[in-house]
C-alpha cells in the first residue's frame, strides 16, 4: 500500500442548504456523470480535490486557520463555483453574473486568487462550517481514496446552480428526507457516505440547527470498518458523531 494511499489525497464538500419557512432545508444535489471514475451516476454535494493553489492561497490570506483546513475551504469554495455555479463565502460586490465570470475563468485554468484579485473580491473562510471529515478504510484502498472534509454553508440570495456539463450532469434542490426516498425508490444512487451524511442531514430543520449540531459533535475522520453482526457482515462508523445509522449490511452497500 503506497503512502498516498494510507494517507488519502486531500479533498473538500460542502452541504448548501436553502431555508424554508415551516419546511425542511432543501440541500443542492448533483448527479455525477456517467463517464466519472468514481461514484459515477451518484448524487452527491459539490466538491472536490485540494489542489496546490488552494494552498498557495491559503498561505496568503491566513484567517487563523491552520493550513490544510484554510486550504481545504478554499478548495470548497472554488469546485462549488466549478460545478454548481455558486459562490459561497465570497466577500464583496458578487451577483450571479460575478459568479458566472469566476466559473469562466476557472475553467479556463486561471487561479482563484488571480480572479479574486482582477474583480476585488475576497473570502469569508468562515461562512463554511465544519461538519464532518471521511477518509475510507485501508481495505479499500485498491483505487485512489480521498480524505474528504464535509462543511455546511447557507445558500446565498439572488444565484442560480447551473451544471457544468463535464462532471456532472444534473442539480437539484431536494430536502434530505426527500432525496434519501428518491434513492430508495430506485429513481437515483447515493454512495455509503452520502447516505450516512444525508440521514444526519435530515434530522434538522434549519441551517441555524445544523451548525449548532455540528458544533455539538467533534469531527473527526470517519474510517468505516467490516463487522459481522447477528450473522451477517456490516459497513460500520463510529457512535458518537452526531450519525444516527451507524451500520449497513455490507451487501447493499454502495460505495464507488
Amino acid at each position: 500500500m503506497t503512502e498516498e494511499k494510507e494517507a488519502g489525497r486531500p479533498a473538500a464538500t460542502v452541504v448548501i442548504v436553502r431555508d424554508r419557512p415551516g419546511k425542511p432545508p432543501e440541500l443542492l444535489m448533483m448527479e455525477r456523470a456517467s463517464t466519472m471514475a468514481f461514484a459515477a451516476g451518484a448524487l452527491v454535494f459539490p466538491g472536490g480535490a485540494v489542489d496546490e493553489a488552494d494552498h498557495v492561497l491559503a498561505a496568503r490570506i491566513g484567517g487563523g486557520l491552520d493550513m490544510d483546513e484554510a486550504a481545504a475551504r478554499i478548495a470548497a469554495i472554488r469546485e462549488t463555483i466549478e460545478e454548481a455555479g455558486i459562490g459561497i463565502g465570497i466577500t464583496g460586490a458578487v451577483d450571479a453574473a460575478m459568479v458566472l465570470r469566476l466559473r469562466d475563468g476557472l475553467h479556463d485554468g486561471r487561479p482563484l486568487a488571480e480572479l479574486l484579485d482582477r474583480h476585488g473580491l475576497g473570502l469569508a473562510l468562515d461562512a463554511l462550517t465544519p461538519f464532518a471529515r471521511w477518509h475510507p478504510a485501508p481495505f479499500e484502498q485498491a483505487r485512489r481514496v480521498y480524505d474528504t472534509r464535509f462543511y455546511l454553508a447557507r445558500a446565498p440570495e439572488g444565484q442560480v446552480a447551473s451544471v457544468d456539463t463535464t462532471e456532472n450532469v444534473r442539480l437539484f434542490w431536494s430536502s434530505a428526507a426527500d432525496t434519501l426516498a428518491r434513492c430508495d425508490a430506485g429513481e437515483s444512487r447515493i454512495i455509503f457516505p452520502t447516505r450516512r451524511n444525508l440521514e444526519r442531514l435530515a434530522l434538522f430543520g434549519s441551517h441555524a440547527d445544523l451548525v449548532a449540531h455540528a458544533a455539538a459533535h467533534p469531527v473527526e475522520k470517519v474510517r468505516p470498518w467490516k463487522e459481522e453482526r447477528d450473522g451477517e457482515a456490516h459497513l460500520c462508523i463510529p457512535d458518537h458523531l452526531g450519525y444516527p445509522v451507524t451500520s449497513e449490511p455490507m451487501e447493499r452497500v454502495r460505495r464507488a
